[in-house]
C-alpha cells in the first residue's frame, strides 16, 4: 500500500513534532480524523500531560484529548525513535527572533536532525513553522537528502504555514482554509490529501514551498503595515486633539476598498511581530531593503515607549512623577481573553515602567505569574483595591474584566485598547 492510499485509508500513523499552540491542536484534529497520532516534544511535562489527559492549551477542548489518549488515538513521547513508526509527520516549533532580531531556526534544525535518523522511504514531511522563505528548500531538504534518499522520489517534502489564531471562537484549525506547498507535484498532491482527509476546510496548492512560506510572511506584514499606520495616526491624532477610535469606526462604514485596524501600546503574540523581521532579513541576501516593511515595525516597537511617555504626561496632572506612583495594569496578555504573553506589549509596558521606579503590579485573569527581565510577579487576585493606585492602563481588553467597576473606582485610566468604549462617564477616562 502506497502512502497515499494509507492516508486515503487512514491506515497512516501521523506524527506532530512540538505539542505548543500550534501543535497539539494539529495533533488532536489528526486523531479526531481518525489517525493514530504521535505527538513528538522534548519537554516532558508536556508529554506526560498530554498522556494523561490533562490540556494545557486554550483552544483544545479538555474532553476531546482525554478521550483520543483514552482511545490509544494520541500519544505523546520524547522519544524521536518512535518518528519511525510515522508515515507523516508535520514540524510545529517555534521561530523566535534571536537578539540581534535576527531568525532562529535552530528549534527547525534540530527537529529534523532528530527525524533524520529514522527517516524512511515514502515518508511525507509538512514544516508548519512560520520562516523566511526558502527554509524548507535550502535547509530541509538537504538534511533529510544526506541519508542518499531523493526528495520527491524516495520521501515528501513540503510547507504548509500554521493559522493558528488563539482565541478565536469562529475559526479553529480545523476549519481554517490551508496552503500547501511542496518541493515537486508529488509532495503538494500527498500533504493536501492528508490535510483533506483532517480538515473541514479548503486546501489550496500552490507550485513551489517558497511560495508558501512568503504567503504566510504577506499575512501578517499586511497586518503589521496597517497597524504600523493606524498607530501613527493615533499619535498625530493626539497631537491634534482628534479620536482616532471615532476615526476609524467612521471610516469603516465604507462597505468597500477600507478594513479596520485598531492602535494599541504595541504588537504581541508569536507571529505579526516577528514575521517582517523574517522576510527583512532575507531580503538583505538579495540586496533589497523592506522599507516600507521596517518603517512600520519601528513605530510599532515603539508603541510601548510611547505610552510610557504619556503615562508620565497623565500623571503629571496630578502632581506626580511615574517614580513611586503606584500604577495597575489591566491585562497581560498579548490579546484579548487568551492566556499567552508572548511578545506581548503589555510586558514592555510593565518593564519600562518598572525601569522607571514605578509601584508596577497587573491583573489578568487569564495568566497568573509571568517572567520579565526584573523577575517574577503574580498578578494581583481581584480589582477590589483599585482605588489605591495613582493610575491604571488598560492593555489587554479582556471581556470578562468589569469595566465599570474599574472607572467607578479608579483615580483615573488610560484605556490603550478602547475597552471601555462602553462606559458612558468617561471623565476619570483618556484613550490612546
Amino acid at each position: 500500500m502506497n502512502l497515499f492510499e494509507k492516508i486515503k485509508s487512514k491506515t497512516a500513523v501521523l506524527g506532530v513534532v512540538g505539542l505548543g499552540y500550534v501543535g497539539l491542536p494539529l495533533a488532536v484534529e489528526k486523531a479526531k480524523a481518525g489517525y493514530k497520532t504521535i505527538g513528538f516534544d522534548v519537554q516532558k511535562q508536556k508529554v506526560n500531560m498530554v498522556n494523561e489527559g490533562v490540556n494545557y492549551i486554550g483552544d483544545v477542548v479538555n474532553e476531546d484529548l482525554k478521550e483520543l489518549v483514552e482511545e490509544g488515538f494520541l500519544k505523546a513521547t520524547t522519544n524521536f525513535e518512535e518518528v519511525a513508526k510515522a508515515d507523516c509527520v508535520c514540524i510545529c516549533v517555534p521561530t523566535p527572533l534571536d537578539k540581534y532580531q535576527q531568525p532562529d531556526i535552530s528549534y527547525v534544525k534540530k527537529s529534523a536532525e532528530s527525524i533524520l535518523p529514522y527517516l524512511h522511504k515514502d515518508m511525507l514531511i509538512v514544516l508548519e513553522s512560520t520562516t523566511y522563505p526558502g527554509t524548507t528548500e535550502e535547509l530541509l531538504k538537504p538534511i533529510f537528502e544526506s541519508t542518499g534518499f531523493k526528495c520527491g522520489k524516495d520521501f515528501y517534502l513540503a510547507f504548509s504555514p500554521e493559522r493558528v489564531d488563539p482565541g478565536n471562537l469562529r475559526y479553529k484549525t480545523k476549519n481554517t482554509p490551508k496552503v500547501v506547498g511542496g518541493i515537486t507535484s508529488q509532495c503538494t498532491s500527498l500533504a493536501a490529501t492528508m490535510y483533506e482527509n483532517i480538515l473541514e476546510a479548503p486546501i489550496h496548492q500552490v507550485s513551489s514551498p517558497a511560495v508558501a512560506e512568503m504567503e504566510k510572511i504577506l499575512e501578517n506584514t499586511y497586518r503589521n503595515i496597517n497597524i504600523g499606520l493606524v498607530n501613527e495616526l493615533a499619535i498625530l491624532c493626539n497631537k491634534m486633539n482628534i479620536n482616532i477610535w471615532e476615526v476609524i469606526d467612521a471610516a469603516k462604514t465604507k462597505p468597500y476598498g477600507f478594513q479596520a485596524f485598531y492602535p494599541g501600546p504595541g504588537l504581541g503574540g508569536h507571529c505579526i511581530p516577528l514575521d517582517p523581521y523574517y522576510l527583512s532579513w532575507k531580503a538583505r541576501e538579495f540586496g533589497f531593503h523592506t522599507s516600507m516593511i521596517e518603517s512600520s515595525m519601528m513605530i510599532n516597537d515603539r508603541m510601548p515607549e510611547y505610552c510610557v511617555e504619556r503615562v508620565g504626561k497623565i500623571l503629571n496632572r496630578f502632581s506626580k512623577a511615574i517614580k513611586d506612583s503606584k500604577i495597575l495594569l489591566s491585562g497581560i496578555a498579548y490579546k484579548q481573553d487568551i492566556d499567552d504573553y508572548r511578545e506581548s506589549p503589555a510586558l514592555n509596558v510593565f518593564e519600562l515602567l518598572f525601569n522607571l521606579g514605578a509601584k508596577i503590579e497587573y491583573y489578568d485573569p487569564y495568566i497568573s505569574d509571568i517572567k520579565t527581565k526584573f523577575g517574577n510577579f503574580k498578578s494581583i487576585e481581584n480589582l477590589s483595591d483599585i482605588k489605591d493606585y495613582d493610575l491604571v492602563i488598560i492593555t489587554t481588553a479582556h471581556t470578562k474584566i468589569d469595566y465599570d467597576f474599574i472607572q467607578n473606582n479608579a483615580n483615573f485610566v488610560f484605556d490603550t485598547k478602547n475597552a471601555m468604549k462602553k462606559v458612558s462617564d468617561r471623565i476619570n477616562i483618556e484613550l490612546l
